[in-house]
C-alpha cells in the first residue's frame, strides 16, 4: 500500500527581523551599475591600482611555505606584537599584544564583534550622520538602536550642547569614525575630549573606527583611546585594507582592555575562527614599511583630492574639502531632486558612478541630497572621470 504524500509549497518565507531590517548595500549596488552602463567607478572605496609589490611577494612566499592552515584565533603573535609597536609609536598608547589585540577578518568583522560584545537588545548607540553605511546594519545584527546626531558641513563640528541631551537619554555606546567616511572629517582633540567627558559622566563605551588613520591631510589623527579616562572604555577597530591597498584581503584588528578583549575573542572565534594565515604573515611585512611609505601615501592621496575637488566645485556640486580618508562629499541637488536619482543620472549620462547620500543617512529621511566620490584611483582614471564630469549638462 502506497501513501500519497501531498506536497504543500512554502508560500511565504518567515524572515527574522534582523534580516528584514538589513538592506542591500548601496555602495556595492553603485559598483554594479558601473558595469551596467560602463561607468567609471568613483563609488566603492576600492583602489584600482596595485598593492605594494613587497606585500604581494610576502603573501606568495607564505602560501608557498605552506602557511595555509588555521592561525591562532587571536592572530599571529608576531603580527600582534607589530600592532602593539605601531600603537606605541604612532598613537602613544601602550597595549599588551597577549591580552588586548585580536586580529580578525577585516574591520567590518571587528566592528561587529565589538558591538556583539557590549550591546544587548534595545541598547542605544550614538551614530553621527552622515555615517558609514555599515553601522546601522551592524546595529541591527545585535538589536541595538541607533541614536543619530546630524553634523553640518563644512566643518561637521561637534559640541557638548548638541550631545549632552542624547547622552542623558541613556546610551550604551558611541561610534566614532575618524578620519570619517563619507565626509573626510577628522575629529580634533577638543571634540574627542567632549566625547571622553560625556562617556565617563554617563558610563558609555566608545567604539572607534580608525581604518583611515594614515590617510590624513591638514590635521593629525588622534585616537580616542589615548584621551584621559578612555583607555578602558574604548574599543579601537582598525585594519590593513585602506593603508596598504588590500581591501580584498579582509584583515583587521580590534584593541580593547583584557576583559573586553576576552569577550571579543570568544565571539570572533565562533564566527570566523581566524583571519587568513598566509595574509597575516604578509601583513607583518607591511607593518615594517618605513615612515616614508605613510608620508608618501598621504601626499599622493592629497594630490588626487586636489585634482578632483575643484572640478566638482566647477560643475556646481558644492564639495566639502575632506581632511582625511579618500572621499569627497558633495551636494547633488543641482543634478536631480534626490541623491539616488542624481547618482543614476550621473552614471547614465556621463558614465561616472558615485554613491547616493541616502546610503549614509537615517533610513527614515524623506529626501537626501548628496553624493560621495572616491578618489582612490589611478591618475588616468581620475582624469577620464573629470573629462566625463565636465560634459554634464545642468
Amino acid at each position: 500500500m502506497y501513501l500519497s504524500l501531498e506536497i504543500f509549497p512554502l508560500t511565504t518565507v518567515s524572515l527574522s527581523q534582523r534580516a528584514i531590517q538589513i538592506k542591500e548595500s548601496q555602495i556595492r549596488e553603485a559598483s554594479r551599475y558601473c558595469e551596467r552602463f560602463g561607468a567609471i567607478n568613483l563609488a566603492q572605496g576600492l583602489p584600482d591600482f596595485p598593492a605594494p609589490e613587497a606585500l604581494k611577494e610576502a603573501a606568495r612566499e607564505a602560501i608557498a611555505a605552506d602557511i595555509n592552515q588555521y592561525a591562532d584565533s587571536w592572530g599571529w603573535y608576531k603580527l600582534r606584537e607589530a600592532i602593539a609597536e605601531k600603537m606605541q609609536r604612532d598613537n602613544h598608547i601602550v597595549v599588551d599584544p597577549e591580552t588586548e589585540i585580536t586580529v580578525c577578518c577585516g574591520a567590518t568583522e571587528g566592528l561587529n564583534v565589538a558591538l556583539m560584545s557590549i550591546i544587548d537588545q534595545g541598547d542605544r548607540v550614538l551614530v553621527f550622520e552622515p555615517f558609514y553605511e555599515n553601522y546601522v546594519p551592524n546595529l541591527a545584527t545585535v538589536g541595538g538602536i541607533p541614536e543619530f546626531v546630524t553634523l553640518q558641513p563644512p566643518e561637521w563640528q561637534v559640541t557638548q550642547e548638541m550631545l549632552e541631551p542624547i547622552f542623558k537619554k541613556g546610551l550604551k555606546a558611541v561610534i566614532i569614525n575618524s578620519p570619517a567616511n563619507p565626509t573626510g572629517k577628522v575629529w580634533n582633540r577638543s571634540e574627542l575630549e567632549i566625547i571622553a567627558k560625556l562617556c565617563q559622566q554617563y558610563d558609555v563605551y566608545a567604539i572607534t573606527d580608525e581604518i583611515y588613520e594614515y590617510i590624513i591631510y591638514e590635521e593629525e589623527h588622534i585616537s580616542l583611546m589615548g584621551i584621559e579616562g578612555m583607555r578602558d572604555r574604548t574599543i579601537v577597530v582598525n585594519g590593513f585594507s585602506k593603508t596598504f591597498c588590500i581591501t580584498g584581503w579582509r584583515l583587521g584588528y580590534v584593541i580593547a582592555n583584557p576583559e573586553l578583549s576576552a569577550a571579543i575573542r570568544r565571539i570572533h572565534d565562533f564566527i570566523t575562527i581566524s583571519a587568513p594565515a598566509p595574509l597575516q604573515h604578509a601583513a607583518l611585512t607591511a607593518m615594517q614599511f618605513g615612515r616614508e611609505y605613510f608620508i608618501n601615501l598621504a601626499a599622493d592621496y592629497q594630490r588626487k583630492r586636489d585634482r578632483l575637488y575643484p572640478v566638482l566645485a566647477e560643475i556646481g556640486l558644492s564639495p566639502v574639502l575632506p581632511k582625511g580618508a579618500y572621499y569627497i562629499w558633495t551636494d547633488s541637488s543641482v543634478i536631480a531632486k534626490d541623491a539616488e536619482s542624481a547618482a543614476f543620472r550621473l552614471a547614465k549620462e556621463v558614465l561616472v558612478a558615485a554613491v547616493p547620500g541616502t546610503c549614509f543617512s537615517q533610513p527614515d529621511r524623506q529626501r537626501v541630497n548628496g553624493l560621495r566620490f572616491c578618489f582612490a584611483k589611478k591618475d588616468s582614471t581620475i582624469e577620464l572621470a573629470i573629462s566625463n564630469l565636465l560634459k554634464l549638462k545642468l
